[in-house]
């Protein structure tokens, strides 16, 4: 379930919780709404958990290795585009 259905779930409690007074025999509406939007709390969470922890930058496994059989004589002064200059 993603962050949609989540906060579906939330919107769905919150509308069963306190928009409706219908009664049902053997249903409590109140609390079928009030355990949908710690569902839906719950499920925020986690998948905030999860794309926090996706979002881990790891470095290069291969080390970089400069060749000084070809050295670098790039340098930017901020002015030249590269291109003739």
């Amino acid at each position: 379930m993603g962050l949609g259905g989540c906060i579906i779930l939330i919107a769905v409690g919150a509308i069963l919780t306190f928009a409706t007074d219908w009664d049902m025999q053997g249903v409590n509406l109140d609390l079928v709404g009030i355990i949908f939007m710690i569902v839906g709390l719950i499920g925020v969470a986690t998948f905030s958990s999860i794309a926090r922890r996706r979002r881990v930058v790891v470095p290069p496994a291969t080390p970089v290795v400069d060749d000084p059989a070809r050295p670098h004589h790039h340098t930017r002064d901020g002015y030249s585009d590269g291109y003739g200059v």
